[in-house]
């Protein structure tokens, strides 16, 4: 009898949840505070009403204001876009100019003088030093300047209004209010947003925000949007206004990325994970200004060198598998050559080019290293004077000579933005992989969440190249 009566209670329960509204939960929160606020009036003393002001509660008019809040959102993202864009060319460069210029040649000397097999001089020179080199040229400069940056407004106390402001649209998708945390910690690692993604109370709010942290643009693919934005989206307009196109078009991504994410999590809360969503109650910290040289340094070592360093770890054995399938033959031709010949086809159909669906293949470890990979694979299959040699880059001076690579490569402004469109909208990384994995002990969703952004890039991609010939 008694366990009928909890049946029939539960049950009750149930339907009366789905009565009530998808407004109660914030209508109970909204009359909790507003009965702590007139308790506190009615047992509160205040003295002068002038010390009673707070820059806080003026600045959050501003910052979380329904007017302002997104375009402030945005003008902040652009500067820091800006400096970044501005401020990376002259070190990548140097950096260029030290590792490739004067260190390779140098090396390769040293190893004639001592008498090193060629197979062995191409495979740790050719092959792993130059592709570590390209990672630090290209990947150092932008990730020094950018993650201070994001740290500082970080530790500002910035960051929680962001997600004051987005809560809204993440109900709104059927997602929870602290994916916009999450969303904000995957611009910097998405192995580290979906690990974050432990907040959320929801087991199945917080499956959609696994899924779907990889639209944010982590720290990886960062630099490939600015450097591709700077060679061929700057291109297009008079050099006066090239760093303020590069500009729009990398934010441009991030944007379409945030919305990418409440599309997915939207289809997924009304199919397969389908439910109710929860409350979500935010007390904005105070703002506090940074300690500069302390977040600096912080900065630099938990995220730039850090994040450098893992990149040159999954580089060192990228170079060695490029500089070995580009000097594998399988009759006449190497297994690189033949891999890229045979998904020029379908990488035509997505206004890609065989090079780049390889390298993607190549770079499954890790995001940093897919611009040095296209540049090396670049440089093997179209055999550009100043290699010396099957998968050998040649010197880079500036991002100039970047964009020759690619130009001669056959790259045109479709192959630039759909390979900016596809870095956002592939695999992820094989650590977030693993995390996934590890956070949800499900193959099936470690599956969905592998496939799902790769089935959207090559459906973007392929209509984006479609409509370009079309109009073109």
């Amino acid at each position: 009898m008694q366990e009928k009566n909890v049946a029939h209670i539960i049950a009750l329960s149930k339907e009366l949840r789905w009565q009530i509204g998808d407004d109660f939960h914030d209508s109970l929160a909204e009359s909790i505070y507003a009965d702590a606020s007139k308790i506190v009036e009615g047992s509160v003393t205040k003295g002068d009403q002038k010390s009673s002001f707070r820059i806080d509660s003026k600045i959050d008019k501003i910052v979380t204001s329904k007017i302002w809040g997104f375009p402030l959102m945005l003008f902040i993202l652009g500067v820091v876009l800006w400096l970044t864009i501005i401020g990376a060319n002259y070190p990548s460069g140097m950096l260029a100019q030290l590792l490739l210029d004067t260190c390779h040649p140098l090396l390769k000397e040293g190893a004639s003088a001592i008498g090193l097999p060629w197979w062995l001089d191409g495979f740790l020179i050719d092959g792993v030093y130059l592709a570590v080199a390209w990672v630090i040229a290209v990947m150092l400069p932008p990730m020094a300047i950018f993650f201070p940056l994001f740290t500082l407004l970080e530790d500002f106390g910035y960051l929680p209004r962001v997600a004051f402001n987005m809560d809204h649209l993440f109900k709104k998708s059927g997602a929870h209010g602290k994916q916009a945390l999450t969303m904000s910690m995957g611009f910097g690692c998405n192995a580290a947003g979906v690990v974050a993604t432990r907040i959320i109370d929801s087991p199945r709010e917080r499956l959609i925000a696994i899924i779907t942290n990889n639209f944010s643009l982590c720290n990886g693919r960062w630099p490939t949007q600015i450097l591709l934005a700077t060679i061929f989206i700057g291109a297009v307009v008079p050099s006066t206004y090239s760093s303020l196109a590069s500009l729009s078009a990398v934010i441009g991504i991030a944007v379409l990325g945030i919305f990418f994410m409440f599309f997915f999590s939207w289809a997924l809360s009304r199919t397969v994970l389908k439910g109710e969503v929860s409350t979500f109650n935010l007390e904005l910290p105070p703002y506090r200004p940074p300690v500069f040289w302390k977040t600096i340094y912080t900065s630099l070592i938990d995220r730039t060198l850090i994040v450098l360093w893992r990149a040159i770890i999954f580089a060192a054995p990228a170079g060695a598998v490029i500089w070995l399938i580009s000097n594998i033959y399988i009759g006449d031709e190497s297994i690189a050559l033949w891999a890229i010949h045979s998904l020029d086809g379908f990488g035509f159909l997505l206004g890609l080019n065989g090079v780049v669906l390889l390298a993607y293949i190549v770079a499954i470890p890790a995001n940093e290293i897919v611009i040095p990979t296209i540049l090396m694979l670049t440089v093997m299959a179209t055999g550009i004077p100043g290699g010396e040699g099957v998968g050998v880059m040649f010197e880079l001076d500036s991002v100039t000579a970047t964009a020759d690579i690619l130009k001669a490569g056959g790259w045109t402004l479709l192959t630039a933005v759909n390979v900016m469109l596809f870095s956002l909208l592939h695999n992820p990384c094989s650590t977030t992989i693993y995390t996934i994995y590890k956070e949800t002990n499900s193959a099936k969703w470690t599956i969905v969440a592998s496939v799902l952004p790769v089935v959207a890039g090559f459906v973007i991609t392929f209509l984006v190249a479609q409509i370009w010939r079309i109009l073109g």
